[in-house]
């Protein structure tokens, strides 16, 4: 390893006190840089040999997270010798990692939303009237899908709070403190009259939450994560389900109905229609399927 190299290193283990795993990975991408350099000194590279060896990476089918870190290790070395007098510019500036494919959220169908939904509540053993936590449940999961919450507005919610069953609309508060109105279907207004006709049981009348737990607490994200995932599973619905879901659900069915992107921009709360447009890469994959299987000639010989 070139010299300079290990004293960079040196310097972030003792001045900058960076962690041994944080040390041995920028050793790793720097030790890519010595192998580009060859017989140079790896501060004697300039920019169109360090997007050469990007671009070798590339090849190499490194993964583009690994690249960009890559990256940002040779920046933070050249920004070191160039503080220190050793070059009189960073040569690693300007150039840039290659994008980073962007995961498509994940959405259940159609068929798997009714499957994970349109379940009767149990009743129990000792009492002729359903579950109380299941109608509890039922409500929670209807009005994510309903509504496209994300979970923490779920759980934030109040009684009553932002939720008008008249109006049937639901008052939210997401990122960055934006609130919006988002309409609330009959089926999740129906599970929720019958939650909150046995609310009163459980939550204490000091209690806001429209959502407790079996002792009166509001429910935390992690709750109904958990209850969620449980549900679908007993469902058998065949993949695991989270909050999230439900809500990538929602789009995707309301995208793929009407058509009208900017209104479910609206509904999500996007401050951005880039942010919805990824649920248009859905549709298209909903329309690929359907395709795949419809059409005469798409059918592999």
């Amino acid at each position: 390893m070139d010299g300079s190299v290990e004293q960079f290193l040196a310097e972030l283990a003792l001045q900058r006190r960076a962690s041994p795993h944080t040390i041995a990975a920028y050793r790793r991408d720097l030790e890519r840089l010595t192998v580009l350099a060859g017989e140079l000194a790896p501060a004697a590279l300039q920019t169109p040999q360090l997007r050469r060896g990007l671009m070798q990476l590339h090849a190499r089918e490194l993964a583009p997270r690994s690249i960009a870190r890559t990256l940002s290790a040779w920046r933070s070395y050249y920004s070191w010798l160039a503080r220190r007098g050793a070059i009189a510019l960073n040569p690693a500036t300007g150039l840039r990692a290659p994008k980073r494919p962007r995961s498509l959220p994940k959405a259940l169908g159609i068929d798997q939303m009714a499957a994970l939904l349109d379940v009767p509540t149990k009743k129990t053993t000792t009492s002729p009237t359903p579950d109380p936590l299941q109608l509890r449940d039922a409500a929670m999961f209807e009005l994510l899908y309903s509504s496209g919450l994300r979970l923490s507005e779920l759980v934030s919610l109040d009684w009553p709070g932002g939720l008008d069953l008249a109006a049937g609309e639901v008052t939210v508060t997401g990122k960055r403190e934006k609130t919006r109105k988002v309409p609330v279907g009959d089926q999740a207004l129906a599970a929720l009259r019958a939650w909150l006709a046995l609310r009163p049981q459980f939550a204490p009348d000091h209690q806001p939450a429209l959502f407790t737990g079996r002792h009166g607490t509001r429910l935390t994200p992690r709750q109904v994560q958990s209850r969620l995932a449980q549900w679908a599973q007993r469902q058998g619905v065949g993949v695991h389900v989270h909050p999230h879901m439900l809500r990538h659900s929602f789009a995707s069915h309301v995208l793929q109905s009407s058509g009208d992107l900017r209104a479910v921009q609206e509904m999500l709360g996007h401050a951005s229609i880039a942010a919805t447009q990824i649920y248009t890469h859905l549709d298209f994959q909903h329309l690929a399927k359907i395709y795949d299987t419809a059409h005469p000639r798409a059918k592999k010989a």
